[in-house]
């Protein structure tokens, strides 16, 4: 009795591949048949090849993880004062792409925190007043930067009630440290 059954082993870290092996982990599948020797039964094979792409783009579903939170924490675009309190309201997909978050997370947090109160129209659309979004501000910087829990937070706030007049240092004192590390990197 001849070689009767072969056996077909699949090498899922492969980078390199060769025409031996079978991995389960390619994008492109080619069809092919082995004929068994012994019983002479056709069985058709999906034999897989490694195709280089470029790199993937992260889904915009699903949690993010905690390195890209971290660093997308920093690029908030909410403008100055100045601009900012020339418009009345602000329509929430404005701000979700502020703070470059989804629209549902800024109603979650507007269920969660008693200090946001945009205003709502007949519809149930909320309008978000520049008050509304510095406080978006400063819970942003305590949940995304201070990595605070969401009842953290709620504490936090309830029992400093000086905690405007804290962030609103904190920010500015960023700002000065900010321009003296442009000032050095300039010498």
């Amino acid at each position: 009795m001849g070689k009767s059954l072969s056996q077909i082993t699949f090498d899922f870290a492969a980078v390199e591949e060769t025409e031996d092996t079978l991995t389960a982990s390619s994008s492109v599948i080619e069809k092919e048949t082995v004929v068994m020797e012994a019983t002479k039964t056709t069985i058709p094979l999906q034999k897989e090849h490694k195709v280089v792409t470029s790199p993937a783009t992260p889904g915009k579903r699903g949690r993010k993880s905690l390195k890209e939170i971290a660093i997308s924490a920093d690029l908030i675009q909410v403008p100055e004062d100045d601009i900012l309190f020339k418009k009345q309201y602000y329509a929430i997909g404005e701000v979700a792409t502020m703070f470059r978050e989804n629209q549902s997370l800024i109603r979650y947090w507007e269920t969660e925190f008693d200090i946001l109160q945009p205003r709502k129209n007949g519809k149930g659309d909320r309008f978000f007043r520049p008050v509304d979004i510095k406080n978006l501000v400063m819970i942003y910087d305590l949940l995304r930067r201070r990595k605070f829990t969401i009842e953290g937070a709620k504490d936090y706030l309830k029992k400093n009630k000086r905690a405007e007049e804290k962030f609103a240092m904190m920010q500015s004192l960023e700002k000065i440290k900010g321009f003296l590390l442009e000032l050095k990197s300039s010498l």
